[in-house]
């Protein structure tokens, strides 16, 4: 990394950011800078996604490999004609429904895209955000802004400012600090270059959704494949992602026997001098012994879950656990994407307790 910069951070209004600092971000983002600004799923890292250099000062920044593409953010449908070679019918449907939103679509890039921005494929991925600080944002910085999510690379996404300051002062210009995000899981990718449309990274707009709109939707089967030689043809797929400094582990199984298992495991490496962390449920909570429990929320509603994962990994760093154990949870809707974040910040460690264990 080059030479620290000094990072302006600027609370904002969510709702109504002040147009003075927007302005200052935009100018920013045009003279080719780098600005972290919030989105309803995490907090994104911008810059100019026209701008080769601007998109290659994400990498270093990330410390991201330069295969790993970008989501390019934009605001509207006339943005999207513009970089994009056609848009399916299908893919108008799936606009008119969830964007605004979290969902990314993936097309057939138009050349005014540089391969510094699709990590050299021939496909764009593209996202219409809808927080009212991010539109804001991208409007004022030329209205196409390369976002990945806020953090060095490989580490848990960021899903407040202080998240992104802990991360990437001194190596970015201006960080806007509009309080905690309301998702908390980066947004669904789908592939609209297949037939059917694949998903290449679950989120908040889940399958079953999609396939109520449009009919079958496919779902790529080497997600989260480390060892696929292939470029990535979406973020988040080929890397370690999300992971916390400690190991962590994650125990499937009925929930009572998952929680005997966890809990005898940290009782024996805390009598071997070792600090353990555990995330738990609001209804397993009380099954822990006397150790460092989270409650990442509710299984009654998976998108408590989601909305704080992130937060707890890093937290767990802050209080320097030695090993995490984490409760799995029901791979559908939004635990699937929660399910998906958390084997790829294990490093797919995974222990199944047996229903007679």
């Amino acid at each position: 990394m080059g030479k620290r910069i000094h990072t302006r951070i600027e609370t904002i209004d969510p709702h109504r950011p002040d147009p003075k600092v927007i302005e200052k971000a935009g100018e920013i983002l045009k003279n080719g800078g780098l600005v972290a600004f919030p989105t309803e799923t995490v907090y994104g890292l911008g810059a100019d996604a026209l701008n080769e250099k601007a998109a290659e000062k994400i990498y270093a920044a990330k410390g991201r490999p330069s295969d790993n593409p970008l989501i390019i953010h934009i605001t509207n449908m006339d943005a999207l004609e513009r970089i994009v070679t056609g848009i399916p019918e299908e893919a108008r449907k799936v606009a008119d429904a969830f964007w605004p939103g979290p969902l990314t679509m993936i097309f057939d890039k138009a050349g005014i895209v540089p391969y510094g921005t699709t990590g050299g494929l021939d496909t764009v991925a593209v996202r219409m955000p809808d927080h009212p600080a991010a539109r804001a944002v991208i409007d004022a910085g030329g209205g196409y802004i390369a976002a990945p999510s806020a953090n060095t690379s490989g580490r848990p996404s960021p899903t407040r400012a202080e998240h992104v300051a802990e991360d990437l002062s001194g190596r970015i210009e201006m960080i806007l600090d509009a309080g905690p995000v309301e998702i908390g899981v980066e947004s669904t990718i789908l592939d609209m270059t297949v037939t059917p449309p694949m998903i290449l990274r679950p989120g908040a707009v889940t399958r079953e959704m999609l396939e109520d709109l449009i009919g079958e939707v496919a779902v790529d089967s080497t997600l989260g494949n480390a060892d696929s030689k292939e470029a990535p043809k979406a973020p988040g797929m080929k890397y370690r992602h999300y992971a916390p400094k400690a190991s962590l582990v994650v125990v499937e199984g009925p929930p009572e026997k998952v929680a005997g298992w966890i809990s005898s495991q940290a009782v024996r490496m805390r009598q071997e001098g070792k600090k353990v962390g555990i995330i738990a449920t609001e209804e397993t909570r009380a099954s822990y012994p006397d150790v460092d429990v989270k409650v990442a929320g509710t299984r009654a509603d998976e998108s408590t879950v989601a909305g704080s994962l992130y937060g707890i990994l890093r937290e767990f760093d802050a209080d320097g656990v030695d090993a995490i154990y984490s409760e799995a949870f029901d791979p559908e809707g939004i635990g699937t994407a929660v399910m998906n974040r958390l084997l790829k910040a294990a490093g797919h460690q995974v222990v199944r307790i047996p229903e007679e264990a």
